[in-house]
């Protein structure tokens, strides 16, 4: 048997959004929000239109299911695969323009629903921080105590940071993120997982027997387009790196050395970014122009 990655934008939405998917989604969203806690007992999957919650410019990022839990809150779930520029602020933002759209002139704020904002990252947001589910609510700023109308929930799922096998998974919110990280690259039905039924049949629909061909070969078409723009922001960012490490070196190199040649300086340029570091560690044993002119050479620039 095989199974598609639950990560891809069609296969979220086919697993979670559907309308056969109360079931699962209610499980999922009791087991990362609520702990395992039965708290939602019913809810309504509300089916999204084109371009909601979307980035400007950016396609298939945000894999999202919005859905009416217990009458009185909005859950909106989304999986971002790419770590793009200001995500955190599309995050407040969706977050927030949920909550302010939800009444006419005529309605009463007292109708207004909770939003609760659950976003799942394929990369790391929070550093040093080792928890790979984090909650964040309106709280006084020293003692910390909750806003006694904390109207707008923020829940973030860091997926790198979850490393447990199979063997090792404690809670139900273990096995949904397994679920997610992982599925792809089973070939049988876990007994682990297959054991509770929400996440049994979340796995039969992951299962490419009920996808056709067109769909599998959209599938890959969305992996593949994710897979070129992760590179083409690998490359941005290190191309950034590369700028500023470059501006750094050259104002050390004046400051130790003086003005220096523009023969040399474009030299210097053509350097990659591990042969600028290099050189920066390599500044500090230069007395004369012709330490850095013999450094250049050593690399054979």
């Amino acid at each position: 048997m095989r199974f598609i990655n639950p990560k891809n934008h069609f296969a979220f939405k086919k697993i979670f959004g559907s309308t056969n998917s109360k079931d699962i989604l209610i499980d999922f969203l009791n087991a990362i929000i609520y702990e395992a806690q039965p708290v939602i007992e019913d809810l309504e999957i509300i089916q999204s239109q084109p371009g909601d919650n979307q980035a400007f410019g950016v396609q298939d990022t945000g894999l999202d299911v919005k859905a009416i839990i217990n009458g009185d809150r909005i859950a909106l779930v989304e999986i971002q695969l790419l770590n793009v520029p200001s995500f955190e602020k599309r995050v407040l933002y969706n977050a927030a323009k949920t909550y302010s759209l939800q009444l006419t002139r005529e309605e009463r704020y007292q109708r207004l629903k909770t939003v609760i904002s659950l976003k799942i990252a394929d990369f790391e947001m929070f550093e040093n921080q080792p928890e790979y589910i984090t909650r964040f609510v309106f709280q006084e700023k020293e003692p910390q105590f909750d806003c006694p109308d904390t109207e707008i929930e923020l829940v973030f799922v860091e997926l790198p940071k979850f490393s447990k096998e199979l063997s090792a998974l404690e809670t139900s919110a273990d096995q949904w993120i397994y679920f997610l990280k992982n599925t792809s690259t089973l070939e049988t039905l876990p007994e682990t997982l297959s054991a509770f039924p929400e996440i049994e049949q979340a796995l039969r629909i992951a299962s490419e027997d009920n996808f056709t061909p067109e769909e599998l070969k959209e599938l890959q078409n969305q992996e593949e387009w994710i897979q070129d723009q992760q590179i083409a922001i690998d490359l941005a960012r290190e191309q950034e790196t590369k700028t500023a490490h470059l501006s750094l070196i050259l104002r050390q190199i004046v400051r130790r050395l003086g003005t220096i040649e523009p023969e040399t300086e474009n030299c210097i340029r053509k350097l990659g970014l591990q042969e600028l570091e290099d050189l920066g560690d390599a500044i500090l044993d230069f007395n004369q122009h012709s330490d850095l002119t013999a450094w250049l050479e050593s690399q054979a620039i």
